[in-house]
């Protein structure tokens, strides 16, 4: 009985076949579908982005002062691409991605990765403000001439005098994501494809702000100001089964609760909430 049995497993699959890889379920209707599954493989992939920032209230307190700045106004910092930024000491300047991730399912991955951004804030620009300013603040006092008073909305033109604020070095997120993968075309010979992803992430927000306030401050060290969530869309080209070009549009929201201004971190301190659109485009390898 024993000796049949395994006769009988071994009929069960061919020899030279091997079992069918389990391909996930697409939401689009492929004429074609893949004969390998990507279950397995990991991928990495490096590009660049453009982001753009909806206004923000910025609230800024310390020895002598605690206002907010209402709806205020900033872009990123474009960097002009040329070839010294292929040099390892200069790769990380631009507004760039980095993602490293792991395919779970053939359509699910989970990655972890870092997206620089840069965000710079409109000088000079009116907004509204509320809040009180000393005519001395911070620890050791810094003059504050004429923006010194107590506020309950009203305009206020921020000029360099009173406040330079940016995070160029850079707005940065690090986050783990999940992905989902749909492929929208697959041609018979299996060797290029274009696929949806989709995806949601958490991640700790660490920027390095250059910030003066009434001309006192610095271009601070990198910290942990804050926690970011963010979800994506986006479109794979696979040029081989594994070189591939993504382009993709991310929507994130940016809890700031400390951000370094002055540099007298004990004393001083920003915070804000950020919401932004970032389109990124990278090259990548899956493997």
């Amino acid at each position: 009985m024993l000796i049949f049995s395994r006769k009988l497993n071994a009929q069960q699959i061919p020899a030279g076949q091997e079992e069918t890889p389990k391909i996930g379920k697409s939401i689009f209707s492929n004429e074609v579908k893949r004969n390998f599954s990507r279950k397995g493989n990991f991928f990495v992939h490096w590009g660049y982005n453009h982001s753009w920032y909806n206004k923000s209230d910025i609230n800024f307190k310390g020895p002598g002062y605690n206002f907010t700045l209402r709806d205020v106004v900033a872009h990123d910092r474009q960097t002009e691409l040329t070839w010294k930024y292929l040099k390892p000491s200069e790769l990380t300047i631009p507004q760039f991605n980095f993602h490293f991730g792991y395919f779970i399912k053939d359509n699910y991955s989970i990655s972890i990765g870092w997206d620089h951004m840069k965000y710079v804030m409109d000088i000079p620009q009116t907004v509204k403000i509320d809040g009180y300013i000393d005519p001395t603040v911070s620890n050791p006092g810094i003059p504050t001439g004429p923006y010194a008073g107590k506020y309950n909305g009203q305009m206020l033109t921020v000029n360099p005098d009173m406040l330079r604020f940016e995070h160029t070095d850079g707005l940065n997120y690090a986050s783990v994501e999940i992905e989902r993968h749909d492929d929208i075309w697959v041609p018979r010979s299996q060797q290029t494809s274009l696929t949806m992803e989709t995806g949601i992430g958490v991640g700790a927000v660490i920027p390095r702000s250059e910030v003066y306030l009434f001309n006192v401050g610095e271009n601070n060290y990198w910290n942990l100001a804050g926690y970011g969530v963010s979800a994506k869309l986006g479109f794979k080209f696979y040029v081989t089964k594994g070189l591939y070009l993504q382009n993709s549009n991310k929507v994130g929201w940016i809890n700031l609760t400390r951000i370094h201004t002055t540099g007298r971190n004990e004393y001083d301190s920003a915070s804000q909430k950020i919401t932004y659109l970032e389109n990124y485009l990278v090259l990548g390898y899956q493997f």
